[in-house]
């Protein structure tokens, strides 16, 4: 293995303390925070590295949980929502606790199921400024938010925009019993419609749960 610096060297991997979990560069980790009342820190690992007594040091790319930046967790951010941010560190290896996931927000949104394992990852950050990579964002509904994932949506097949149940003034129960959708704009259109021309109704239709990513306005973030 090629030598860094005198007396140490690069590693091709390091196997997690108390378990068979192998960790390579590139891979996700879950690393022990200094107050145990928190949750593990997120990080990307960059590098791992030995020295003369065997001691593993890993260098990492810190994730940032919404709390942790400086605008603060806002309505629109999932629970597994990290932000990859510009602080790099390096930590004793030992601090590793396991492995994680993070997916892009396209993937995570594909997911059947959501382990604990599971995360993902739509903005870079830069933890000096609290500035965002894009720092611009679709938004939906009349409430014009970008897309939480936790969150479910319906799609007018109108307008195809998507909506919260709640700004339509329904529960999440009656949206899931929903067969047909529009919103109240094209609802208002479809009555001037149907005054003229009844409109014949396909049962085939189905209401659409929030699964796409095209959007229809950004918003900047601040």
């Amino acid at each position: 293995m090629a030598k860094t610096k005198p007396g140490k060297k690069d590693l091709d991997s390091y196997t997690i303390k108390g378990t068979n979990k192998l960790v390579k560069p590139g891979d996700c980790v879950l690393m022990r925070p200094s107050d145990s009342d928190k949750p593990p820190y997120v990080a990307r690992v960059e590098k791992l590295e030995a020295d003369h007594r065997n001691n593993v040091k890993v260098r990492v790319r810190w994730y940032y949980r919404p709390e942790e930046s400086i605008g603060g967790r806002r309505q629109f951010h999932g629970a597994k929502e990290l932000f990859l941010s510009d602080h790099f560190d390096v930590q004793s290896a030992h601090t590793i606790e396991g492995k994680c996931i993070v997916h892009s927000f396209k993937n995570y949104t594909k997911l059947e199921n959501v382990g604990a394992e599971d995360y993902f990852c739509r903005f870079e950050y830069k933890a000096s400024t609290g500035g965002f990579t894009p720092d611009r964002v679709a938004v939906y509904c009349k409430c014009e938010m970008p897309y939480n994932p936790d969150d479910l949506m319906v799609q007018c097949e109108g307008c195809k925009d998507w909506f919260h149940p709640s700004c339509m003034g329904m529960t999440i129960e009656e949206a899931k019993k929903l067969e047909h959708f529009l919103c109240s704009d094209c609802s208002s259109d479809d009555d001037a419609k149907r005054s003229l021309n009844s409109l014949p109704v396909s049962p085939s239709v189905e209401v659409k749960v929030r699964r796409t990513q095209s959007g229809f306005a950004h918003v900047l973030l601040l």
